[in-house]
């Protein structure tokens, strides 16, 4: 498959991955001027490998291969969480270094946001849920159903939000909600 490029200066590819060491959700999407669209939405399988070298180089081969075919400009992660079970947040940060790795390695600027910021810029509320993020993606880009792992929508959930910061002084010129929403059509849905 021949790489996807961006077509101008004003067009971005951005890949959003959401780590994690069961399935790793990506979600790549082209930001031209104020439109999103997605070029790619899915999860890399992990549960299925029994040792954590070979889910590390699972990540590696499938992220890598991503990004030759879609050549993203920038790659937004989100930013691991702090439980309590040690392992877990260990062996999460080794596979939120292999995806940063591919990306380093093509020279691609990355960008972490956590958790929150991301749940705040998709749906208002720090504090959303995985369904509700993910209903909030559905309704913008008008998609028919969800996958069946929500990772993929939270990987979508990191692109549409960087992808937002990146216009984010574009969009604070807006004075008050009826300028903001007159300059931002495709964030509003009608019902």
């Amino acid at each position: 498959m021949a790489a996807f490029k961006a077509t101008s200066a004003q067009e971005r590819v951005i890949m959003g991955i959401d780590p994690g060491t069961k399935a790793m959700g990506y979600g790549i999407v082209r930001l031209c001027s104020q439109h999103l669209e997605i070029l790619q939405l899915g999860v890399i399988h992990l549960s299925k490998y029994a040792h954590q070298a070979q889910k590390l180089h699972t990540i590696w081969e499938g992220l890598h291969q991503l990004v030759e075919d879609f050549a993203p400009d920038e790659v937004a992660l989100e930013a691991p969480f702090y439980g309590k079970n040690i392992q877990s947040t260990l062996k999460l940060g080794r596979a939120q270094g292999v995806a940063m790795a591919v990306a380093l390695s093509k020279g691609i600027p990355i960008v972490e946001y956590a958790p929150r910021k991301v749940k705040q810029a998709i749906t208002g509320n720090g504090n959303a849920s995985k369904e509700q993020v993910a209903t909030m993606l559905r309704r913008q880009f008008s998609l028919e159903e969800l996958p069946s792992l929500l990772d993929a929508t939270d990987a979508l959930a990191v692109a549409v939000c960087h992808a937002w910061q990146r216009q984010a002084p574009a969009r604070g010129k807006a004075k008050n909600w009826a300028s903001f929403i007159a300059a931002h059509p495709e964030r509003v849905k009608q019902s």
